[in-house]
């Protein structure tokens, strides 16, 4: 931190000038961040680093600041290339003036972008509840689609580079002794390094199965906007392999992190099941805990080094607190949650998914239930997004009974790992109730089933008023399901007609009893 106070304090006369430079002009805004400064300027950004050098970045020469720039355009381009334009140059001419791109020598570089209204960055539509849960399946799918097309690294991450990411936050943290108590940090690195061993073999062989790959590295809210009506994200890490070669669960954790650090457990859990229903990378969520810890001390450091930019005592207290909350999720994130496996049945239109959704959050470790549902299945397994309508020979007997085992057996993997489930199916065949029920007994947690009812005209209503959802039950379906023979049903029957909000309350009463 020692190091970090001085790199801030020590300002080149010649960065100082640049910047006077750029802001010149009323129209100009000013954004700094611990490492850079983002001039705007009409419909133009142009993003200068500072001359900063840091414990996982060097910027401290205009020729390593211009090679970060180029390395910053080519990862910006590859994820958002309507956002990143191109280099340009401030030089140095004759007369001893500035010029952009003018003809004598370059003396400072910077990515130039296109300018969008910080009110469309995420942490802003956060904070003023606009994170819609479209919005939200949309950035899962952006994150998956961004990962699917990153080239496997078996160079990097696996066990032996986790065990070096959280050692070196635990030595950036002991540097925060003022503010971060030192028992408290202790323990972070205990628990850690523990859970850590148990998770190694997992890791290496997340890492030979193609799982790590260049990511994104730094992906929480405040680097993710909406352009042109499209989660896009932007200012990911070009400077270090070490942070942006990861295993890409690490990559998502920042997000699920940041999100429940702002309380929005809902959203968390839509983001990872949405991203799970993409990717099919159910293998790792047991280290997702870890992952998410993780990110939560990366940011307690992280304002802690903002912390030393701070002109104002009240700003510097602010961002003090910030790394102690961020401390203690790190640990609350560790704390062992039972798991436990809930299955939402009955016909077309009683609000399994909504239920499910609404619940997830609230079970087992963070960032909550896996919710594993077969119609979302089918889609995967037949190649195409949850919202596609697949024709009726995709609902024949034998494609379904491969539906239901794919189901199991992702509902088996999440519970062996750890996690909480939510079992999403009609279960209409009398014998896909004893068969879910036997994956829980296999596993050794509990179990609770649900039956969900409602009246006929309830039901139709319902399905008829449907749109974009992975199920594709119509009235016709539902009909012929009205005249099935469904046989005993031993689960807790809950009535749903009276709506979400009551059908919720019922859940929730029965899952605290038990």
């Amino acid at each position: 931190m020692l190091r970090q106070i001085r790199a801030f304090s020590e300002m080149s006369d010649d960065q100082r000038e640049v910047f006077a430079f750029l802001g010149r002009g009323a129209g100009v805004k000013r954004l700094d961040t611990h490492i850079s400064v983002v001039f705007l300027d009409g419909d133009r950004a142009l993003k200068v680093k500072r001359a900063v050098t840091l414990s996982y970045l060097d910027y401290s020469t205009p020729a390593l600041r211009r090679r970060q720039c180029e390395a910053e355009l080519e990862l910006g381009r590859s994820m958002a290339p309507k956002l990143y334009l191109g280099l340009r140059s401030v030089t140095r001419e004759r007369d001893g003036s500035l010029a952009l791109d003018g003809t004598g020598e370059p003396i400072e570089w910077a990515v130039e972008m296109r300018r969008f209204e910080q009110e469309t960055l995420f942490d802003r539509l956060a904070a003023k509840g606009a994170l819609t849960p479209l919005l939200m399946r949309r950035l899962a799918d952006a994150i998956a689609e961004i990962h699917a097309k990153s080239a496997p690294r078996k160079d990097r991450g696996g066990s032996a580079a986790t065990r070096a990411l959280i050692e070196d936050s635990d030595r950036n943290l002991r540097l925060g002794s003022d503010i971060l108590p030192a028992a408290e940090v202790d323990t972070l690195l205990r628990q850690s390094l523990a859970i850590l061993d148990r998770l190694a073999p997992e890791l290496d062989r997340r890492r030979a199965e193609g799982k790590v790959r260049r990511c994104h590295g730094d992906l929480h809210l405040r680097n993710i906007c909406l352009l042109d009506g499209v989660p896009t994200l932007f200012d990911g890490i070009e400077f270090s392999e070490t942070l942006s070669v990861i295993d890409v669960l690490y990559d998502l954790a920042f997000l699920l992190m940041d999100l429940g650090y702002r309380g929005l457990h809902e959203a968390a859990n839509l983001v990872f099941n949405r991203y799970l229903d993409r990717s099919g990378d159910l293998g790792g969520i047991g280290a997702l805990p870890l992952f998410m810890s993780m990110r939560a001390a990366i940011r307690s450091h992280v304002s802690m080094a903002a912390r030393a930019q701070q002109e104002r005592t009240e700003a510097a207290q602010g961002l003090a607190a910030e790394a102690a909350s961020y401390l203690r999720l790190a640990q609350e994130l560790l704390l062992p949650r039972p798991a436990v496996l809930v299955a939402l049945g009955g016909l077309s239109g009683t609000g399994k998914s909504t239920l499910a959704q609404s619940l997830a959050a609230e079970l087992g470790p963070p960032p909550g239930a896996r919710i594993a549902r077969t119609d979302v299945l089918r889609k995967r397994m037949l190649g195409v997004a949850p919202e596609t309508r697949l024709p009726a020979e995709a609902y024949t007997r034998a494609v379904s009974e491969r539906v239901y085992a794919g189901f199991r057996e992702e509902i088996r993997i999440a519970l062996a790992r750890g996690h909480a489930a939510i079992a999403d199916a009609t279960f209409v065949d009398p014998g896909e109730r004893p068969a879910i029920e036997a994956v829980a007994t296999r596993a050794g947690v509990p179990f609770l089933g649900f039956w969900l009812e409602a009246p006929a005209e309830v039901l139709l209503a319902r399905v008829e008023a449907r749109r974009d959802d992975a199920s594709d039950a119509d009235a016709a379906v539902l009909r012929r399901q009205l005249r099935y023979d469904l046989g005993p049903i031993g689960w807790r029957r809950i009535d749903v007609s009276g709506g979400t909000a009551e059908a919720l309350a019922r859940l929730r009463a029965v899952l605290a009893a038990r």
